[in-house]
């Protein structure tokens, strides 16, 4: 017999979105958790991005996303899910309505050293009634704060989940990517 047969099916597949401000760890994440070796647009940062990226928190940075990082996790046999990371800096945010189209939910990477960076991203998955949740990426030498005090300085509603995390660690991902899952399962029961 030919074709596709009930042990045979298409897996469902959903698709998450890592979001969040420039150099905060979207392809560092995406790298750690994938299982696949991602796909990633990183260019070389040269002069020309001078006065246009602001690499303050960030000296170090050689490279940066250009269009999107893209990653897989099976789950089962009958469950994939996509990861798309978003380019961090604003002249790249015309992709971020592209990338969220059939989006089930996003990351929100954060960096205590420029948490600030972090509102325009809330604010679109907001406008968008995407679900998300934080990731407070703890950077060596970073302050360090509490997700309570993390929620109180983003103004976050209580509902919003927030964790520290290493975007470097795979467990660490693991647990922000279930924590999302759990939260979009609450959101869609109520």
């Amino acid at each position: 017999m030919t074709g596709f047969d009930e042990d045979h099916s298409l897996a469902q597949s959903v698709k998450i979105l890592i979001a969040g401000g420039f150099g905060v760890g979207k392809t560092t994440l995406v790298g750690t958790i994938s299982e696949i070796t991602p796909l990633r647009t990183e260019e070389i940062i040269t002069e020309r991005s001078e006065g246009i990226d602001d690499l303050t928190g960030v000296e170090g940075k050689t490279t940066t996303t250009v269009g999107l990082d893209f990653g897989r996790i099976t789950i089962d046999a009958g469950l994939v899910l996509y990861l798309f990371g978003t380019p961090g800096q604003d002249r790249f945010w015309f992709l971020w309505d592209e990338l969220a189209r059939g989006a089930l939910g996003a990351v929100i990477l954060a960096d205590t050293r420029r948490l600030e960076n972090s509102f325009a991203a809330i604010d679109f998955f907001e406008r968008r009634g995407i679900g998300f949740t934080i990731g407070v990426n703890c950077f060596e030498g970073a302050p360090v704060y509490s997700p309570q005090e993390v929620r109180e300085a983003l103004d976050l509603d209580e509902h919003v989940p927030i964790l520290l995390c290493d975007a470097r660690d795979r467990h660490s991902c693991k647990q922000v990517l279930t924590t999302l899952a759990e939260y979009l399962i609450s959101r869609a029961l109520n």
